[in-house]
């Protein structure tokens, strides 16, 4: 209550100061090119023998034949797939570069939008992997920035405001550290 009552209702963010954090910090609004991806995976556990490995792949190498088909991929994903993006169709959102493994990454750079890859192979096994829409690096504008940005100042008021009022009850009482 005392940090409800002394911090939070003194916390003021005001659009300037938004507009100047954002003016002020480029850097934290460049966004890498990335690319929205759906895939279809099929688990290969790391200690996998041959036959599990080839049970796998004819498991994947299906998936990729229905979809280079044009059987709904979202529809396949769900079917077929061993990750937790199989509920949303496969959909793994967007993906700046940098962030997935190496293969997997650029098969899923070096595709258009509304392209299916061949089959991908990774560390996690196999995956189909289709592009949903690209993303050009760019700088996020304000007006999607502003909301975090106001969130971020008001936390680091709440810390600065916290800390100074524990250190100004610090300075009126005893404090024994035991």
């Amino acid at each position: 209550k005392l940090l409800e009552q002394e911090v939070t209702q003194k916390i003021l963010v005001k659009p300037s100061d938004i507009a100047t954090f954002y003016e002020k910090n480029p850097e934290r609004f460049q966004q890498a090119e990335s690319v929205r991806a759906a895939h279809i995976l099929v688990l290969v556990p790391q200690d996998a023998d041959e036959k599990t490995r080839a049970a796998a792949k004819t498991r994947a190498e299906a998936a990729l034949k229905a979809a280079k088909a044009g059987q709904d991929f979202a529809q396949l994903a769900r079917r077929s797939s061993n990750d937790a993006s199989a509920q949303r169709g496969g959909d793994l959102g967007f993906i700046p570069k940098g962030q997935m493994v190496p293969a997997f990454e650029a098969a899923a750079f070096a595709l258009e939008p509304g392209q299916v890859s061949d089959l991908v192979e990774t560390q996690f096994g196999y995956h189909v992997i289709k592009a949903l829409e690209k993303r050009p690096a760019r700088i996020v504008p304000f007006v999607e920035a502003a909301v975090q940005i106001e969130q971020f100042l008001e936390q680091q008021q709440r810390q600065e405001k916290s800390k100074a009022l524990v250190e100004q009850l610090k300075s009126k009482g005893k404090v024994q550290i035991f």
